[in-house]
């Protein structure tokens, strides 16, 4: 199945529907005040990039890279709808935030998500690409309900 990542502004009903959807997802199987995952308005903040991969015309999946430092970000708003689950779209969109990154020159990418049966897929997707588990980076806070990632960067060194 052919995907298309692409940058998305977030303006369209379809873009909206997906952040709509995995907010509802994270709050689904997250307990109250346990959910990190941004709204439309810190997923449009000029820190953070927005992508959506598209299937033969159907949006499929999503995700964000945020920027903490000048030299991280953060993998966000990962998401793909249940109709494509298993086929390449979280990878698709995971290989677009790894390369973005890397463009960017950042030496470490890191991710919060939840912990139970409903994540099981997301720590694979990420362990197979290289993250590592890690303690709470940035603002967050180590609970019974997060888990943390870090994957170092090859950052390019150009010859001169």
């Amino acid at each position: 199945m052919p995907i298309d990542v692409h940058l998305d502004d977030l303006s369209s009903p379809d873009a909206q529907g997906i952040v709509a959807e995995h907010l509802a997802g994270m709050h689904g199987n997250s307990p109250p005040g346990h959910v990190h995952a941004l709204a439309i308005d810190g997923l449009k903040a000029p820190d953070t990039t927005f992508w959506s991969a598209w299937s033969d015309g159907q949006l499929c999946g999503c995700g964000a890279l945020k920027q903490l430092t000048a030299d991280s970000g953060e993998v966000k708003s990962m998401r793909t709808r249940p109709a494509f689950l298993r086929q390449g779209v979280g990878q698709a969109v995971l290989e677009q935030i790894m390369q973005t990154a890397l463009n960017r020159g950042y030496a470490c990418l890191y991710l919060e998500t939840g912990t139970g049966a409903a994540f099981e897929a997301a720590h694979a997707l990420y362990l197979r690409n290289g993250f590592e588990w890690c303690g709470a980076f940035g603002d967050y806070e180590a609970t019974d309900f997060n888990v943390f990632m870090v994957k170092a960067l090859q950052v390019r060194q150009d010859a001169p």
